[in-house]
């Protein structure tokens, strides 16, 4: 059995993009392929959550929401549903800027935790871009969601979390586009220029 999997979740409608934010092009390369690049450095296995039934043709294992239209947490409780490891990689599809160095630094930091999350700079939580033990995290997720829970930060209160700091991450390359989250037309112009003057 894998010791990590992979899992990228296709969220919602995104109704705000126009478009299926999930197949955006970006240096050649659509978003969930450039995420799936990204989480081969730590796992060999990488599967879709949440995927419609339009959408079944992706070219990975395909699961669905076991709580439909339940936001970041039922993303989640979705990937570690269907996670047959002892960790999972959860990454959101409007991430394209992940890598493999990221990647690689959360799995380091595995021993004795529950969960690792990285904090951006001003402070917000990455839920969505982090790292779960599946029997620590699974059962806390499921009795959230049963309580009308939706956010993810109340995982962490009950579990054992590593909060990883910006400045643990800074050294990695990319670093300041790792969180940039595409949500609309203008944020994908945004992600478009940004790799422009990276080139």
């Amino acid at each position: 059995m894998l010791e990590l999997e992979g899992f990228i979740l296709l969220g919602g409608a995104s109704s705000r993009m126009g478009t299926d934010k999930a197949r955006l092009d970006i240096g050649g390369k659509q978003f969930v392929a450039r995420i799936a690049s990204a989480l081969a450095s730590v796992s060999t296995s990488i599967s879709i959550v949440g995927a419609r039934a339009s959408e079944e043709d992706w070219q990975f294992p395909n699961f669905p929401d076991v709580y439909p239209n339940w936001g970041a947490l039922g993303g989640i409780h979705g990937a570690l549903a269907s996670c047959q490891s002892e960790w999972a990689a959860i990454v959101a599809c409007d991430l394209p800027f992940v890598t493999g160095e990221l990647f690689v630094k959360l799995a380091g930091l595995r021993d004795s935790v529950d969960a690792i999350v990285p904090v951006q700079e001003d402070g917000r939580l990455q839920p969505l871009c982090a790292m779960y033990r599946r029997t620590s995290c699974l059962p806390v997720a499921e009795d959230l969601i049963k309580s009308g829970e939706r956010r993810p930060r109340k995982l962490f209160v009950q579990l054992r979390t590593r909060f990883v700091q910006s400045s643990e991450l800074s050294a990695l390359s990319g670093a300041q586009l790792f969180f940039m989250n595409i949500n609309t037309r203008e944020d994908y112009e945004q992600a478009m220029r940004a790799v422009m003057s990276d080139e």
